[in-house]
C-alpha cells in the first residue's frame, strides 16, 4: 500500500454523542460505565490499554497491557514483572499515561496519573489465581532481557516445572506484582462526524473532579 492510499483512509464516526450532561461527576465511575458498555458490546479485548512510561533520560515507551481491576474506584490496576523495562522506568519516574481505544463504540479514554505498587497481598492473590502455566511463565521469563533463543526460554520453563513439582499454587516471585495508576486527568473521547469529536476532560482538584469540554 502506498502512502497516498494510507492518506485516503478515513472513517466517519457517527454512532453516539457525548455532552457534559451525559457524564458522571466522578471520572473513574464514568470510566467504569464506559467499560461496562464495552464489555456488553462483546468487543475484542475491551480491557486492553496502551501504557506509556518514560525512562530516566526522557525516552518514552509504550506497550499494551490488560486492566485487572479498579480498586476502590480510585485507580487502574495492572500486573507485570517489576524488573521489566516498564518496571524499571516506573521506578525511576512513577508517572504514566494509559489509553483505551474501543473502535466498535468509536470511543477512547486517555488517563494520566501517578503510579504506586499494589499491596503485596493483592498481588499474591491474583498471581495464585492465574493458570499454572502463567505462573510458571512468570518464573521462567526474565522479562525485557535479551535471551539467546526461544528454546532457551522453553528450557527455563521446563526447569521451573521440575523445581516446583506438584506444588500448586506457586509462590509469587518477589519481582512480580501489581501497579495502581492513581489518575489526576481523564479524558473521554467520542467520535463524531466531520472530525468534530466530543472530548470531555476531568481534572483532579483536591478530592473532586473538574469537568471541561475540549476542542477536537
Amino acid at each position: 500500500m502506498t502512502d497516498s492510499h494510507l492518506a485516503d483512509l478515513r472513517k466517519t464516526y457517527a454512532q453516539r454523542t457525548l455532552s457534559e450532561t451525559d457524564v458522571l461527576p466522578d471520572a473513574v465511575h464514568q470510566f467504569r460505565q464506559w467499560l461496562d458498555e464495552a464489555l456488553a458490546a462483546h468487543l475484542e479485548e475491551p480491557t486492553a490499554f496502551t501504557l506509556s512510561t518514560v525512562s530516566a533520560t526522557g525516552q518514552p515507551s509504550s506497550r499494551v497491557v490488560l486492566l485487572k481491576g479498579l480498586p476502590e474506584d480510585a485507580g487502574f490496576l495492572f500486573y507485570t514483572n517489576y524488573d521489566s523495562r516498564k518496571g524499571q522506568e516506573l521506578a525511576a519516574q512513577p508517572l504514566a499515561a494509559i489509553n483505551f481505544f474501543w473502535p466498535g463504540l468509536e470511543r477512547q479514554v486517555r488517563v494520566e496519573g501517578r503510579i504506586e505498587k499494589a499491596p503485596e497481598s493483592l498481588s499474591t492473590e491474583y498471581f495464585q489465581s492465574r493458570p499454572r502455566s502463567s505462573q510458571l511463565g512468570a518464573w521462567a521469563s526474565p522479562q525485557s532481557q535479551v535471551i539467546g533463543s526461544r528454546e532457551e526460554l522453553e528450557a527455563r520453563e521446563v526447569r521451573m516445572a521440575e523445581e516446583f513439582g506438584a506444588q500448586d499454587p506457586l509462590p509469587r516471585p518477589d519481582n512480580w506484582g501489581g501497579y495502581i495508576l492513581r489518575p489526576h486527568r481523564v479524558e473521554f473521547w467520542q467520535g463524531r462526524p466531520s472530525r468534530l469529536h466530543d472530548r470531555i476532560v476531568y481534572e483532579r482538584e483536591g478530592s473532586a473532579w473538574k469537568r471541561s469540554r475540549l476542542a477536537p
